[in-house]
């Protein structure tokens, strides 16, 4: 008879995957796991892995995947590029090197318990994508903005007061303690699912006005589209509230309770949203079975979404390493990239800043 254990990792073949990886780079990493998620009386380790120099003045960057369950393929691009650092960095002394001048947090499956019941939400209901203490600016789309009717209904917030899903929370302390005397950071939270073109969000979620932060973002963007001209269709940079507002936005709620530590500091949020539609749009048959709207199911075009996306791990590597750089630091660089910034992005909006609450 197959044991409940064996049967739900039978259900997470990216689990086994991470844990073999784990084992492999076991030299490179540290690995703490804060919480486990019970499903099925079997306890679903939360992994949190660490790499890299961890010294005060190192800039981080920190990657996540699997905050909805459903969306297996931002878990899978992230292991994909683990298992090529793991393996490079036996060999290569670049990326020795970078590793030696980065502090890299990884939070590859955020919601374990949702990904092995194929749900969006965790296994309590709540998506954890709006489940932090953040009211949007203004209405925002019914139930897709997040609300807190019922578990039933997708997009759900959780109850009011009820504070952050152990999700949530294990992911909010392992950001915030090791971004908190960090003065640079970025963050890539892997998702899949909306439009027909891969997107990089910026914040705010919960504004339609322009981010305090959107002239180092332009930086950032500019930075790749100059480096990488070839790939300058391949993403499009946005602030996500031209996409849609929400409540809750878990990236929000950090970068505001970072910026209250540390407001000279800088971080960029940054969410990949690979465009599944594009998916469906090639094989309509996706639309019959959940799990296929979200991710790439033909053998060959799962390889090519973990390809596609090497190009930007390793942009986001350099980025984080040398943001000291060419981050704007004088008044008059950060005024250059604000206006910069307001240009592409806002050009027909009021010039009013969302700032850090």
């Amino acid at each position: 008879m197959i044991q409940p254990q064996q049967r739900l990792y039978d259900e997470l073949p990216e689990l086994t995957e991470l844990e073999r990886l784990i084992d492999e780079g076991k030299q490179y990493m540290s690995v703490r796991v804060p919480v486990h998620i019970e499903r099925q009386r079997v306890p679903l380790p939360f992994y949190v892995l660490e790499m890299g120099n961890t010294a005060p003045d190192t800039p981080v960057l920190i990657l996540v995947g699997g905050v909805h369950g459903v969306e297996r393929i931002g878990t899978q691009v992230i292991l994909a590029f683990l298992r090529t650092l793991i393996r490079r960095l036996h060999w290569d002394p670049l990326m020795q090197d970078a590793l030696n001048n980065l502090h890299l947090l990884i939070v590859p499956m955020v919601n374990p318990g949702g990904m092995a019941a194929n749900s969006r939400c965790n296994l309590r209901g709540v998506d954890l994508m709006r489940n932090a203490p953040v009211e949007a600016e203004g209405r925002t789309p019914w139930l897709v903005g997040g609300h807190r009717i019922s578990p039933l209904l997708p997009w759900y917030r959780g109850a009011a007061g009820a504070g952050l899903e152990p999700e949530s929370q294990a992911l909010s302390d392992a950001v915030l303690k090791t971004i908190a005397n960090k003065r640079f950071s970025i963050s890539l939270d892997c998702h899949s699912g909306f439009g027909t073109r891969d997107r990089l969000w910026f914040p705010y979620a919960r504004s339609t006005h322009p981010w305090e932060g959107i002239g180092t973002a332009h930086s950032m963007t500019e930075l790749f589209e100059n480096s990488f001209p070839q790939h300058r269709d391949m993403y499009l940079f946005e602030p996500q509230a031209h996409s849609y507002t929400t409540n809750g936005d878990l990236w929000d709620y950090l970068y505001d309770r970072y910026r209250s530590q540390q407001p000279q500091g800088q971080f960029i949020p940054v969410t990949l949203e690979m465009g599944s539609w594009l998916w469906v749009k090639k094989n309509p048959r996706h639309l019959f079975r959940y799990h296929k709207l979200f991710n790439p199911v033909l053998p060959h075009r799962q390889q090519r979404i973990l390809r596609r996306h090497l190009i930007l791990f390793e942009f986001l590597l350099s980025a984080t390493r040398t943001m000291p750089q060419w981050v704007p630091a004088s008044a008059a660089e950060q005024q250059v990239a604000m206006e910069s910034a307001l240009r592409r992005w806002y050009s027909d909006a009021p010039l009013k800043l969302t700032t850090s609450l």
